[in-house]
């Protein structure tokens, strides 16, 4: 039976389409991302003998990370320089491996210059998102907050455009990428520098662990507290595992 429409029915079937193509086309769910991070080393470091090295010209820390993923997993891992690094061991540079679908996660954790590996599910954390604004990468992002405790906020802003829940040391949770991430004082940023539109190949989402043992988090808590005590090394080596977590 011929179906027979108006010519504003017609209009409105025309319009539908190429609003659906569009959403379609504009929503990205694979990618990748390159991240700026910004550490205030005289806001991190409380050791008075590691905060003598840290001065005006060297207490911003600048580091850069990719951020690989699609809809089933994503990898953030450190972008590594041959050049010589006298303040290494001043900040972190972790690779966090995520599967979606198994909702697991795989961590390679740089703990004062040893490699550890931690196995444990995806994080659920309580976003409020907010109607502030701001454009990152060329992408508009909407603020949101993570009240981490009662004492602790995390603040991020994150893309819809980029459908798939991804972002910088594992985050996720919100209707879009994260392609900003900070602490409430400032102390670390990150910012996306760009996004590039591409499919990742498989191989880039495997972190080999070799023959090292795996942890669970909470066991790794337990052998950094029996090995360190109440020092100042297992308090900050404690405030930066647990700082995004």
């Amino acid at each position: 039976m011929a179906l027979n429409y108006t010519k504003m029915e017609k209009l409105f079937i025309i319009s539908f389409f190429i609003f659906s193509s569009f959403i379609s086309f504009s929503q990205i769910n694979a990618g990748k991302i390159v991240f700026e991070r910004r550490t205030n080393l005289d806001k991190q470091i409380i050791d008075g003998r590691m905060k003598s090295q840290v001065n005006e010209n060297n207490k911003i820390r600048v580091e850069l990370f990719d951020l690989y993923f699609n809809d089933s997993s994503s990898i953030f891992k450190p972008i590594l320089s041959d050049e010589a690094d006298p303040l290494s061991w001043a900040t972190s540079r972790n690779t966090i491996l995520q599967n979606f679908k198994s909702n697991e996660k795989l961590s390679e954790l740089n703990i004062s210059g040893q490699i550890v590996y931690v196995k444990d599910k995806n994080q659920i954390r309580n976003w409020k998102i907010t109607e502030s604004k701001r454009t990152i990468a060329n992408y508009e992002c909407y603020k949101a907050i993570w009240q981490k405790n009662d004492s602790t906020r995390i603040y991020a802003w994150f893309s819809v455009d980029i459908v798939t829940t991804v972002g910088p040391e594992g985050f996720n949770g919100l209707p879009g990428a994260i392609l900003g991430l900070a602490t409430e004082d400032g102390g670390i940023i990150y910012f996306a520098k760009s996004v590039e539109i591409i499919t990742p190949k498989i191989e880039i989402f495997k972190i080999n662990t070799g023959k090292k043992e795996v942890y669970s988090l909470e066991e790794l808590k337990t052998k950094i507290e029996k090995d360190f005590g109440n020092t100042p090394r297992g308090k900050r080596i404690l405030s930066d595992l647990f700082r995004w977590m």
